[in-house]
């Protein structure tokens, strides 16, 4: 029996190991991408390179709010296989790549209609305004091709594929560095030279995963043509999931926001600290990517024993990365603090802030783990109203810090308290039965 329980532990491990890495490298290509064009565009000028910062936080918040196409998507796609139907997998992952492409049609059109707008809620300089509408505008281009490949990766890691992702995410980045580089000083296109490039990358990536899906379909006699009921059932499940993207994006704003209204050693010292925190996330998140497959493919075979039993191996994998993630963080500080500061003031602050971080980081991993555990398991509509629970609860928290006269560490203690109340409500929902459905379908 104990030999039968550790051959089980093993297997679970290699099973979360073999999608959580390639997951990992194929997310940690996505910040090196927007370094590379930061990098690139900062030797063009100041004007540019603030520029891409307005113009870059407006598409990543058009497309981050879209990411439901990939969670979703694996979701649907591993139940269909857990339940052995391959043709009707990849059918759920042709209906989500239309989704995808008719929502990146929109959101192009949109964009480029209200580029200057938008910008100009930033109240940028004149010449920062101009820089940016240019680049905004050009990379709407590319948004049909980025949508799709967020769906497209979701088809693929419900096959239990993220070394394709990966793949593709590398060989786009090392691409994208290439135009830019021709396009911005070979062609001298300056940053319409960078977006042009970097929107070219983008395309490049979403046609090559979605050949690879389109391949498979056939392969297996899958439908490739629209199916309208299909499109809407796939829009509709990921409104939850835009709510819950929702909640999240606006606690981090809010962060940000006090921040800020502390003062320029607190923004400073918060920049490099969040900074950190979103690096440590992404390891987290590779591992609720492979609770994603491994949570929809269970239950579409009907396994609830074996659901409950990957899902708590994995609340350890999470417990463990985010103790490992806090020790890194705090214990590498006098190595890396340096790299980002010579201001004595901001180093003290900041060694201050990463040790709260560092502190709240085993809280992150069973929150990030349980969090992908539940929308494989296609729990949205709960996420969703965990998520407002926690934010609104949150909310007065981190405006107390600047009511009361709070520093950037009592910040970062409330902040804590956002992610402590995610865990609260998600250990509770993943305590019972109610979102072990079984089937193809939830």
């Amino acid at each position: 029996m104990r030999s039968r329980l550790r051959r089980l532990v093993g297997e679970q491990d290699r099973e979360i190991l073999r999608l959580a890495i390639p997951a990992f490298f194929a997310l940690v290509s996505e910040p090196l991408m927007l370094l590379a064009d930061s990098a690139i565009v900062g030797h063009l000028g100041t004007p540019q390179l603030a520029a891409l910062g307005v113009a870059g936080t407006i598409l990543q918040t058009l497309v981050g709010v879209c990411v439901f196409l990939a969670y979703g998507t694996t979701s649907a796609v591993a139940r269909r296989i857990g339940a052995g139907d391959h043709r009707g997998a990849l059918a759920q992952g042709i209906d989500g790549l239309w989704l995808a492409l008719l929502l990146g049609v929109v959101l192009a059109v949109a964009g480029l209609i209200f580029a200057p707008a938008a910008i100009a809620a930033f109240d940028p300089s004149p010449d920062v305004a101009d820089h940016a509408v240019t680049y905004l505008r050009i990379s709407c281009f590319g948004i049909p091709s980025m949508l799709l490949l967020l769906a497209a990766t979701g088809v693929l890691r419900g096959l239990q594929d993220t070394k394709t992702p990966m793949v593709v995410a590398i060989s786009a980045n090392l691409v994208n560095i290439g135009l830019n580089f021709l396009f911005v000083y070979g062609f001298d296109l300056d940053i319409a030279g960078s977006a042009m490039g970097t929107a070219l990358a983008q395309t490049a990536a979403g046609v090559a995963l979605v050949v690879v899906v389109v391949r498979g379909a056939r392969r297996d006699g899958a439908k490739l043509r629209p199916d309208r009921p299909g499109i809407l059932a796939s829009a509709q499940m990921g409104v939850p999931l835009i709510v819950r993207t929702l909640t999240l994006r606006v606690a981090i704003i809010l962060l940000t926001f006090v921040a800020t209204a502390l003062g320029t050693t607190s923004v400073a010292a918060h920049q490099v600290a969040f900074t950190l925190w979103s690096f440590l996330a992404l390891a987290l998140d590779a591992i609720a990517i492979a609770a994603q497959a491994l949570t929809g493919r269970s239950l579409g075979a009907g396994d609830v024993a074996g659901t409950r039993a990957i899902t708590r191996r994995m609340m350890w994998w999470g417990l463990f990365s985010g103790l490992l993630g806090g020790l890194a963080l705090w214990g590498l500080r006098d190595v890396y603090v340096p790299w980002f500061t010579a201001d004595p003031e901001v180093r003290r602050t900041l060694a201050a802030v990463i040790l709260v971080a560092a502190l709240w980081q085993p809280v992150n991993g069973v929150v990030f783990v349980l969090d992908g555990v539940l929308i494989g398991a296609g729990d949205g509509p709960y996420l969703a109203v965990a998520g407002v629970i926690a934010l609104v609860l949150y909310a007065p928290l981190a405006l107390s810090v600047q009511w009361f006269g709070g520093d950037i560490v009592a910040l970062w203690w409330a902040f804590g308290g956002f992610m402590l109340l995610r865990l609260l409500t998600l250990v509770t929902r993943e305590r019972r039965d109610a979102w072990l459905v079984t089937g193809a379908t939830r």
